[in-house]
């Protein structure tokens, strides 16, 4: 099965939000052995939404949809593909009833448009939404297959996991399925581990090598199609045996997990716990940490000490030590270390993490952007301090700043 993506909405053409829906449904097919070759992003207009349609039906036999399911007059997607396939819509009663339940509990009216969100193209099959309101639908005619799915990226994730997957697999049938194994790397750049496994790439057949990256992180999702599962399974370990061979001390986890989920996990083997402080990223470390469901066993809190006042008052740093001539200043080796220190002495955690740095756009203390040490400390013991030198844009630099310092933790608990 070939597909196509088509992200309906003006804002994604107009810059005002990113299409991150894509990609999570290029990784989601390629899971399912279904292959993208093409994605479109296109406006809420009725003529080009059908034109898009007409190329789209003229090299995949998948169309898959998103946005435009809402209840304005510019959400157009059910309305265009109906008209396009010559068929009516008809009324999904239990997501209507649903929509009606949510208003009468809320106490608010229901507006004649709400309804709309509960339209669907006659003669295909509803999938349900278990996070918002609008009801997707999927329909087979003329040998090519449409999936319509809700724009918001929580509920286009929901749906496609649940209803769209089941009937996507139901369509593919007896086909050869594929087994797939994600191996996610951290403390190394994605053109890196492309150059250690260049040879393995280029070479590559059954298993396919497929790396893709993002801020701080990088993954390789190693693929089999075969109606022989333990082959497969096989073919992928003899893969998988290779890599780890080349880079396995950047391997963090060999399934599709966070770096921050993987620390926690070692924390609760452990029976340990962390706090952090932190400068330059301004509290994204411990945002990164409490973003992992059930954190709070093995997270005890962080501080933002962004100002040097802030460093001495919470952390004790002496002012000495972050200003005045000769001072290292609070862009340090020793200052990331004292920080590291003292966070785990303040709350009593066994590990001390610290970040400090110049994340721009300016330089500070005379030091350049992109300049960041981070300090790892085990509670009782002397801190060991990395330095990171990276460009990018400010956002860059913090998010690759608090993974290099979950990457440096999850050393140092792997040692324990």
């Amino acid at each position: 099965m070939k597909a196509e993506i088509i992200a309906v909405g003006t804002e994604l053409l107009l810059g005002q939000i990113v299409n991150t829906n894509a990609r999570y449904l290029s990784q989601g097919l390629a899971a399912l052995g279904i292959d993208v070759f093409f994605q479109t992003v296109v406006g809420d207009n009725t003529a080009r939404i059908r034109q898009s349609i007409d190329t789209a039906r003229s090299r995949a036999d998948l169309l898959l949809f998103t946005g435009g399911l809402g209840p304005t007059m510019d959400d157009l997607t059910k309305d265009v593909l109906a008209d396009y396939l010559g068929r009516g819509m008809v009324v999904h009663e239990p997501t209507l009833r649903t929509i009606e339940e949510m208003h009468l509990s809320r106490g608010s009216a229901m507006v004649e448009s709400n309804r709309r969100m509960a339209n669907l193209i006659e003669g295909s099959a509803p999938l349900e939404n278990t996070v918002g309101s609008a009801v997707g639908c999927a329909i087979l005619q003329d040998g090519t297959r449409y999936v319509l799915l809700p724009g918001p990226p929580m509920e286009m994730t929901a749906m496609f996991e649940g209803a769209a997957t089941r009937w996507l697999m139901a369509e593919l049938g007896e086909g050869e399925p594929l087994h797939s194994r994600i191996l996610r790397f951290a403390g190394i750049g994605e053109s890196r581990l492309e150059k250690e496994l260049m040879d393995l790439i280029e070479s590559q057949s059954d298993p396919t090598i497929a790396p893709y990256a993002k801020e701080g992180e990088v993954a390789i999702r190693l693929s089999s199609k075969s109606a022989d599962e333990a082959a497969a399974l096989e073919r992928i370990e003899n893969t998988a045996e290779l890599i780890r061979a080349r880079v396995g001390a950047h391997l963090y986890a060999e399934e599709d997990i966070s770096l921050e989920e993987a620390v926690l996990r070692q924390l609760r083997v452990r029976r340990m716990r962390v706090s952090v402080a932190e400068s330059c990223t301004g509290g994204l470390l411990a945002e990164l940490i409490t973003g992992v469901p059930g954190s709070s066993g093995e997270f005890l809190g962080g501080i933002v000490t962004y100002t040097n006042t802030m460093k001495n008052k919470l952390l004790g740093i002496p002012m000495e030590q972050l200003e005045g001539a000769g001072a290292p200043g609070a862009v340090s080796e020793s200052t990331a270390a004292l920080m590291a220190r003292r966070i785990a002495e303040t709350t009593g955690s066994d590990w001390g993490v610290s970040i400090t740095g110049v994340a721009g756009p300016g330089t500070s203390e005379g030091k350049p952007v992109g300049l960041v040490h981070i300090g790892v400390a085990r509670k009782g013991g002397e801190a060991d301090v990395f330095t990171l030198n990276t460009g990018g844009s400010r956002d860059m630099i913090r998010i690759r700043a608090a993974k290099l310092a979950l990457y440096r933790l999850w050393l140092k608990l792997a040692d324990c």
